[in-house]
C-alpha cells in the first residue's frame, strides 16, 4: 500500500506538508526547527477503513458508523513522530 507522511504543525488547523519519504520530511522539519506531529497515512483508503481492515478499530455502535464520526476519525495506531523545535521526541 502506498503511504505518505503528513506534517501538522503545533496549533495548525491544516497540514503544512506532505512527503512520500519519511527521511525527506524529517530533514525539512529539522531544517526549519518545527514543532508538531509527522504521521504516516495510507493513500487511496480512509484512515477509518484502514483501521478497521487492520484490526485497529471496530465500530461499537451506530454513532461510530456515522458521517460525523468518520470525518473526524484518526487512529493512534498510525505510525507518528512528535517534534519539538525540529527534534524528534
Amino acid at each position: 500500500m502506498k503511504e505518505v507522511w503528513v506534517f501538522n504543525g503545533a496549533e495548525g488547523r491544516f497540514p503544512s506538508a506532505v512527503f512520500d519519504a519519511r527521511a525527506d520530511a524529517q530533514r525539512w522539519i529539522a531544517k526549519n526547527a518545527l514543532t508538531g506531529v509527522l504521521t504516516k497515512y495510507p493513500v487511496g483508503i480512509s484512515v477509518y477503513e484502514w483501521a478497521i481492515e487492520n484490526g485497529q478499530f471496530s465500530a461499537k455502535n451506530e454513532q461510530q458508523k456515522s458521517s460525523a464520526f468518520i470525518q473526524k476519525f484518526s487512529s493512534a495506531a498510525q505510525e507518528h513522530v512528535h517534534f519539538e523545535n525540529g527534534i524528534a521526541e
